[in-house]
């Protein structure tokens, strides 16, 4: 399958200051012949207060979250929303999403054209994700790479193709936001979406990944954080157990 193939539309978050990464990106993109789009990420500071009201409610991240959101974490949500409001306002079928801070792997362009052609229901297919993933079932996607479904959904959300379904869905169920996406994505039940993943992963985060440009080093946890969090991940272990013994693999 030949890169030529691809068909989805593909853009990349980036930041108006991040030139060096936009530089690095494009490069890691060209060297595969996909073509990219940048996608102006969103600095939260400058979002009028009507439009962060609309796309961050203080109220649900009380009840759903351990701490009140940062404003790179509301940022970097708000810059997937736009993709996914880009991908409805457009005739293609589904759109690659790819954060500024990955290194591509030589397969991704024949990953993402068989991604295209799956001939079964989903929503979102991840294509970062943890060395040693828990799977729950797979099939081939490529000769040397699987189409998986999680035992538990990783956090990452580094780079993923999203259908126009899962972008409704997501639009539909999850704005305003109360939690970080990466955190949103794994409480898949509460929106039954079907969020699949590839292993190998055909992405890796390079090294500027380590030194984030959309929030500064956060504050020690109190306590009564520490307890909240600890009750959040129980409900999140609980409620993915309980709701995988009902679904079917792929």
């Amino acid at each position: 399958m030949a890169a030529d193939s691809v068909s989805l539309p593909l853009v990349f978050v980036n930041l108006d200051r991040d030139a060096e990464r936009r530089q690095r990106l494009e490069a890691e993109l060209a060297r595969l012949h996909l073509r990219g789009a940048r996608l102006h990420a969103v600095w939260w500071a400058d979002v009028p207060a009507a439009q962060q009201d609309a796309l961050y409610s203080a109220e649900l991240n009380r009840r759903q979250y351990y701490k009140p959101l940062v404003n790179g974490e509301k940022g970097c949500y708000a810059s997937h929303i736009q993709a996914w409001r880009q991908l409805l306002a457009s005739d293609a079928p589904a759109m690659v999403v790819l954060e500024d801070d990955v290194r591509l792997d030589d397969r991704l362009a024949d990953g993402i054209a068989a991604i295209a052609a799956l001939d079964i229901p989903w929503d979102m297919v991840k294509l970062i994700g943890r060395e040693h993933e828990k799977v729950r079932s797979q099939r081939p996607l490529l000769p040397d790479v699987a189409l998986i479904e999680y035992q538990r959904v990783p956090s990452m959300t580094a780079g993923y193709v999203i259908s126009r379904a899962g972008a409704a869905r997501l639009l539909q169920t999850r704005v305003p936001f109360g939690r970080p996406i990466d955190v949103d994505l794994r409480f898949w039940w509460e929106n039954q979406l079907r969020i699949l993943g590839t292993l190998p992963a055909l992405l890796v985060l390079d090294e500027t990944s380590l030194e984030s440009t959309i929030w500064s080093e956060r504050p020690r946890v109190p306590l009564l954080q520490k307890l909240r969090k600890f009750a959040m991940k129980l409900q999140l272990t609980l409620g993915n157990a309980r709701h995988r013994r009902t679904q079917r693999g792929l």
